[in-house]
């Protein structure tokens, strides 16, 4: 029997590990509740389901055949699952696409954006848009507007300072870049307020019901604190690498209650998950954006809670083994009422049970072509038998 099956263990092992891959690469999801959680709430064609990403951490020219090979591999599965199983509308990457992006020569960075559009598959096909992270722009020492610039014309939807704004459905989307809010008087930090004013005075016109005349929108670029009449929620969504200051007795609906603690190896190189925008930095942006909700990334881990004006930050896990055993996403569902928003945790597999279940097939397939072939064992078996 087993001489029999001899021809055939190539065809069942290679079926066993193609059907293992589509099991391993399936995300799971899990919905997070809310403040008012509303579990009957039913899926309508006008909900935006969008995928949110972070934390890649790419090398590019710099990966080694394992990143290549395994890590790069399963990272495009799990692209092409998620797109497949979840049917996003939109996909989102807070930032950090590149692990030494800032330390690279611009054409080593050009290998970066490659890898980047290899491993998305399907998802270069729908609406997209990046943020830039400490990872891609560098820090305040390194900071200038050509730097910035040259990087923010290789992403889509991005300016000169690595600021965008932009409207898919009934939903409208700013993103800043946060590492230019920690760089005091930087030139790109100017850019980035001025972003955030135009962007201000528009949704006040548009609550207001103005005609958002050329002429007032181009004289409130004076960065003094001002009153803004629009309610809190009642503004964009904000996306963000850095995650806000946050007072730590806010009420917390999910997520590692360590998410700021500590320096970890990630990526080639130490990784600060301390760093979040101060609170001036985060009152600014309360007040002169009114957020719906902030997303934001860097910490690695997933974080779902709200600031004390009643503003929800959802932190996104990171999306890569270079930074975790077990990397997730976000999955947002924005309500055709223009108001609910619904978050889903999807978890991934982890990298370990990936190599020991690799290791157990090469062990038992080894075994098994050891027992079959064996004169020894053949003659045992046909005598028992």
């Amino acid at each position: 029997m087993a001489v029999a099956l001899k021809p055939l263990l190539p065809i069942i092992i290679l079926s066993s590990l193609l059907l293992y891959e589509e099991w391993v690469s399936t995300p799971s999801c899990k919905p997070e509740p809310g403040p008012e959680p509303d579990p009957a709430q039913a899926a309508h064609p006008d909900d935006l389901k969008v995928m949110m990403v972070a934390n890649l951490l790419l090398l590019g020219s710099e990966s080694g055949y394992f990143d290549l090979l395994f890590r790069d591999y399963y990272t495009s599965k799990f692209f092409t699952k998620s797109f497949r199983t979840l049917r996003p509308d939109m996909l989102l990457v807070l930032g950090d696409i590149s692990a030494r992006g800032h330390h690279l020569r611009r054409s080593e960075y050009v290998s970066v954006i490659r890898q980047f559009h290899r491993v998305l598959g399907p998802f270069l096909d729908l609406p997209l848009h990046v943020v830039l992270g400490d990872r891609d722009v560098g820090v305040c020492d390194g900071l200038s507007e050509d730097s910035v610039g040259w990087i923010a014309r290789r992403l889509p939807g991005l300016d000169s300072a690595g600021c965008g704004a932009f409207e898919i459905g009934n939903v409208s989307f700013v993103s800043l870049n946060a590492v230019a809010l920690l760089c005091g008087n930087s030139e790109v930090r100017f850019s980035v307020e001025k972003a955030v004013e135009r962007e201000s005075v528009d949704f006040r016109v548009e609550n207001e019901g103005g005609s958002g005349d050329r002429e007032r929108k181009e004289r409130v670029y004076e960065f003094g604190w001002r009153e803004n009449a629009m309610a809190s929620g009642s503004g964009p969504v904000v996306l963000l690498h850095f995650p806000l200051s946050r007072n730590v007795t806010t009420p917390d609906f999910g997520g590692s209650p360590n998410v700021f603690d500590g320096r970890e190896d990630v990526g080639r190189g130490p990784y600060d998950l301390l760093q979040k925008l101060p609170p001036n930095a985060t009152e600014y942006i309360f007040q002169a954006l009114k957020p719906r909700i902030v997303f934001s990334a860097h910490t690695q881990e997933f974080y779902d809670h709200f600031h004390p004006d009643g503003t929800r930050e959802v932190t996104v896990p990171a999306m890569t083994w270079n930074a975790r055993d077990d990397p997730g996403f976000v999955i947002a569902t924005f309500r055709r009422n223009e108001g609910a928003v619904s978050i889903s945790y999807c978890s991934l597999a982890r990298e370990s049970h990936i190599l020991v279940a690799y290791a157990s097939l090469l062990i038992l397939s080894v075994s098994m072509l050891a027992f079959s072939s064996t004169p020894s064992l053949r003659s045992f078996k046909t005598m028992i038998t």
